[in-house]
């Protein structure tokens, strides 16, 4: 049974969409990720398809989704990118661990598309970075016992 993770954002347009998708396929089967945002956008931005087209992995059919829709169910995991979402977000009583890594909002990029394309990069790196230590620092924990 894989564990859960929740990934919850504002506009659940951008950071969270990103975290679902590599936490996804970061964890090799072992987890199942979904994403939600306390004020949904409607809409994955368009950048962020674009970064993570990158790295060959098409979230082109994901939708923004509103964190209503997991309010009662059972989550592993619970982690906030954004100040906002920490801010506005419930508490997941289903939740056995919330973490808040808060990351810049790259929709606020301005300049060029590419110029805002480097800022979407940086920040799929970040989040991708992070997933990787913190399941890294599981699987080190988990051989440790």
């Amino acid at each position: 049974m894989p564990k859960r993770v929740l990934i919850l954002c504002t506009g659940n347009s951008c950071r969270s969409q990103m975290a679902e998708a590599l936490w996804e396929s970061l964890g090799g089967g072992s987890w199942q990720s979904e994403s939600a945002g306390s004020k949904p956008s409607g809409y994955v931005h368009p950048l962020a398809i674009q970064a993570m087209q990158e790295m060959n992995i098409d979230i082109s059919e994901h939708q923004s989704k509103s964190l209503d829709q997991f309010q009662n169910q059972p989550f592993d995991l619970v982690v906030t990118v954004c100040d906002n979402a920490k801010e506005s977000c419930p508490v997941f009583p289903g939740a056995k661990t919330t973490l808040h890594w808060p990351f810049q909002d790259p929709a606020d990029a301005t300049g060029s598309e590419e110029e805002q394309m480097t800022v979407f990069r940086r920040i799929r790196d970040e989040i991708k970075d992070k997933i990787e230590t913190y399941l890294q620092t599981l699987k080190s924990e988990g051989e440790s016992k």
